[in-house]
């Protein structure tokens, strides 16, 4: 089968598509065929191999997985012996640790549900990593009716999902973006935007109930002024093109002892992906609650500038590989 392989850390010109041999699922995984893979943050990482902490899990001198992507959908055709629940035919998406962005990628079905119909699959493929981390930020914040929500990055991967999912349950939700992106995010069930060219996050004072920071930029000082006393502060990520070593890890790190010292509540947050998750998701898709923004999408033969163009910066929405729909 073809699939974007790397056989050293390095920026995106240490990709190549190349033919691999097909992977054989055990008896307790299933096969499938993908037709699209999102693109995130953590691919860069893993491709990178910076900041150098990840390398502790995707392996010190090179990478231990050679084909890279996560997030995937797909056709299931084959399932082990042993799984149940899922049949070749299937239409899914999930992640997988064994690389997506190929023809073909062996998955666990505690990593999978059935794909929400609505979707085509470069939509679906949007959702495993960027949709869960955020349905994850909003549990956090325990969001109902009527409370106040802020998310900083909202025009981006997680925080498209964030916006709608937190003004599907009754929040009224502030998005922070560029002024570009006001629109999109308005668009998507924000009630007011935060144009950070011009303004700062506490423009309002403390009114915030949750604070979701996906942009992982500002200093914790800053957001917690915009954060009511007993209000909550979700860290997504550490702006990972902040420092060799840790990435900008260190503001998620010392957020614990921060909240020692206050009523507010400072969560940081690395996503878990899981099929329970997936399916609540599934739900809200299917509702019309939520709907995965695509930026843009590349064939599987230019993964590489897909993959440039999430080091560039503020992509709008979710970047998705094509591999065939």
């Amino acid at each position: 089968m073809k699939a974007i392989v790397q056989d050293a850390y390095g920026h995106a010109g240490v990709l190549a598509l190349r033919d691999v041999a097909r992977p054989v699922p055990k008896d307790d995984e299933v096969l499938v065929e993908v037709r699209a893979a999102g693109v995130d943050p953590g691919v860069w990482i893993f491709m990178t191999g910076t900041p150098y902490a990840a390398r502790l899990v995707s392996g010190l001198r090179r990478p231990k997985v050679g084909v890279r992507g996560r997030a995937f959908a797909g056709v299931v055709a084959e399932a082990g012996s042993r799984v149940t629940g899922f049949g070749p035919g299937d239409e899914v998406y999930g992640t997988s640790a064994l690389g997506t962005y190929a023809e073909l990628v062996v998955a666990r079905p505690d990593r999978l549900a059935a794909k929400p119909a609505r979707l085509s699959f470069a939509q679906a493929a949007a959702v495993p990593i960027s949709g869960v981390t955020a349905l994850q930020a909003v549990r956090e914040g325990d969001v109902r009716e009527g409370r106040r929500v802020l998310v900083v990055g909202a025009a981006g991967g997680i925080g498209t999902f964030a916006v709608q999912i937190a003004a599907a349950r009754g929040a009224r939700v502030t998005g922070v973006c560029g002024s570009g992106k006001a629109g999109l995010v308005r668009s998507i069930g924000a009630a007011d935007v935060i144009d950070y060219t011009h303004e700062e996050v506490d423009r309002d004072g403390p009114v915030y109930d949750l604070i979701i920071d996906i942009a992982g930029m500002r200093p914790l000082s800053l957001l917690r002024r915009a954060l009511t006393p007993r209000g909550t502060l979700v860290l997504v990520g550490g702006g990972h093109q902040r420092g060799a070593v840790l990435g900008g890890m260190e503001r998620q790190m010392g957020a614990p002892l921060t909240a020692l010292f206050s009523g507010q509540r400072l969560r940081p947050l690395m996503g878990r992906e899981n099929a329970p998750d997936l399916e609540e998701l599934g739900r809200l898709i299917d509702s019309g609650d939520v709907t995965p923004v695509i930026g843009r999408t590349y064939p599987l033969d230019q993964t590489a500038e897909a993959l440039r163009h999430i080091e560039a910066g503020h992509p709008t929405g979710k970047i998705v590989v094509t591999v065939g729909d």
